[in-house]
């Protein structure tokens, strides 16, 4: 496969040269560097590339340029490339253009000429970008190959675990590629999916925890006892790692699935202090597990806490795998998980058209069909803003009576606004029906009565949340719903009857002594990423006090 693309547009012969000599000496060994000077000769450009099957990492083009200006181009680029990174390279009277096409969600970033030093004012901003468009990026070769039914729940999962875990992979589906049959011409379909790893290991139908180990991530913790340790790796479970362990605490993270919890299903948050163009739920948790690993904190996953054991100031943990970890003090950091979608067939089909969660992994098949999601909260509205640029049609089904109850301002503003985003008010979702896969939908509207049914194969599920935390049994209060509670929600004449210390608990902090809890997981928390992260970072400051009279 050639090397990535890195496409340059100006009209201005002395700036594009340039631009193009300064991306050659910084990204040369990795990209090719091409050029173009107009936005229709970059269209072109971009279109023989996309024939070509050669990736193009970023495009970066000039705003004011004759016919077609910059911020057209870069939406025009989606058609070809919807992948690919997109930056304006502008003048200062230009950046309201700017901000608008972000808005639009047109363009990742922009760049204010001049652009000198490129050390300090170009190469950073591209090397984000670039960071961000290689955990996205397939390959196709050397890496990860799973080869299977695109229609598959068990090569879902597969393909779902490898994105959320951020490792490149390239998918064959035996339906429509020849080199997928012949590479398991000689395997039956119950042994589908084949993953294909690195060094031509073949593994047939595989979980997730049968090709951890292979693709780098670990299970097995490495100490039996810890100062802390951290049940979840969201926004909250990796934000107290990064704080614990860049102040020494020997940290370990137990994670299920992958890190970034529900928050790294979101398409993309752009309301994240400090990321004005949003940045994707993965791309927030590959920086912070960067971070933690910095720390020296250890991350296990896939794994899960079974059962918890007190004995005096000390947590035993159970693991999944049967083995056992100890800790002065434990942070709970679950968050939640998307409540069932309660329409005939769903269980059935899940992972067979009805996902849960935006389900990156699913993006690219969907080009040219209709994509149903159902929710009106945050995740939905950025899971309908990032499949807009790969469906046909987006249609949003939402119960209630308008989007803005539950979601965001500016993201009920950037719905509004797009075309090929249609929204079903007072609709629910009453059956699934197909065979192998979804086929159709039958919708009923819960303010006429009336029912109709729709051709569809991917419906993507956002509908409420609920914790996982039936393993804590009795040791840690719960409100009704089974959310933790900590600090001020508890009743004294009830959670704390037994409460051994003279002190009350403290901020986060459960019934238990030593025990905390922060994000979703939390009763009474604030359903955002920055809360989570925020009560996460400040736990750690009692969770001193907590070691200090240890």
């Amino acid at each position: 496969m050639s090397k990535p693309v890195l496409l340059t547009v100006d009209d201005d012969a002395d700036v594009l040269s340039a631009i193009a000599r300064d991306l050659r000496k910084h990204y040369g060994r990795d990209y090719r560097i091409l050029r173009a000077d107009s936005g229709s000769v970059a269209l072109n450009l971009l279109n023989e590339l996309k024939n070509l099957g050669d990736p193009v990492a970023l495009v970066l083009s000039d705003q004011r340029m004759p016919k077609m200006d910059g911020v057209t181009l870069l939406a025009e680029t989606v058609k070809f490339h919807p992948g690919s990174k997109r930056a304006l390279l502008t003048a200062y009277a230009d950046t309201e253009a700017a901000i608008g096409a972000i808005n639009k969600s047109q363009v990742d970033y922009y760049l204010l000429k001049p652009w000198n030093p490129p050390e300090e004012r170009l190469y950073p901003v591209l090397d984000d970008l670039l960071d961000d468009w290689r955990t996205s990026f397939r390959p196709g070769y050397g890496g990860v190959r799973i080869v299977g039914d695109r229609w598959s729940a068990r090569c879902h999962r597969i393909r779902d675990f490898l994105a959320r875990n951020q490792v490149p992979y390239e998918f064959l589906d035996v339906e429509s590629s020849d080199e997928a049959r012949k590479l398991v011409s000689d395997i039956a379909v119950s042994e589908l999916p084949l993953v294909i790893l690195p060094g031509g290991v073949r593994v047939r139908a595989p979980e997730p925890s049968d090709i951890a180990a292979q693709i780098g991530l670990t299970a097995k913790p490495k100490e039996h006892f810890y100062d802390l340790a951290i049940v979840g790796a969201g926004p909250g479970g990796l934000a107290a790692a990064v704080y614990g362990g860049s102040e020494g605490l020997r940290t370990v993270i137990i994670e299920k699935e992958a890190p970034g919890g529900q928050a790294g299903t979101s398409s993309k948050i752009e309301n994240y202090l400090g990321f004005p163009t949003g940045l994707s739920g993965g791309d927030l948790a590959r920086r912070a597990v960067a971070q933690a690993r910095k720390f020296q904190v250890e991350i296990l996953t896939p794994q899960e806490v079974k059962a918890l054991r007190l004995e005096g100031p000390y947590k035993h943990l159970r693991l999944s795998d049967g083995s056992e970890i100890s800790c002065h003090v434990l942070m709970l950091a679950m968050g939640v998980f998307w409540n069932l979608l309660p329409a005939a067939g769903a269980d059935r089909l899940t992972g067979s058209g009805v996902y849960y969660g935006a389900a990156a992994s699913e993006a690219r098949h969907a080009a040219g069909e209709h994509v149903y999601l159902v929710g009106a909260g945050n995740s939905a509205g950025q899971a309908a803003m990032h499949f807009k640029d790969f469906a046909d049609k987006v249609v949003m089904v939402v119960r209630g009576e308008s989007l803005g109850a539950k979601m965001s301002h500016y993201l009920v503003d950037r719905i509004e606004s797009t075309d090929n985003i249609e929204v079903r008010l007072h609709t629910e979702v009453k059956t699934c029906h197909g065979n192998e896969h979804l086929e159709s939908l039958e919708l009923w509207n819960n303010q006429t009565g009336q029912s109709e049914v729709v051709p569809a194969k991917y419906l993507f599920v956002f509908l409420g949340a609920a914790p996982r935390t039936g393993w804590l049994k009795d040791f840690v209060a719960r409100d009704a719903r089974g959310f933790v509670l900590t600090g001020s929600d508890l009743d004294p004449k009830t959670h704390l009857r037994d409460w051994p210390l003279e002190r009350p608990p403290y901020l986060l902090e459960t019934n238990v002594p030593g025990i905390f809890a922060c994000g979703d997981v939390r009763s009474t928390s604030v359903k955002r990423v920055a809360a989570a992260v925020g009560e996460g970072s400040v736990a750690v400051y009692f969770l001193h006090q907590v070691l200090a009279t240890l």
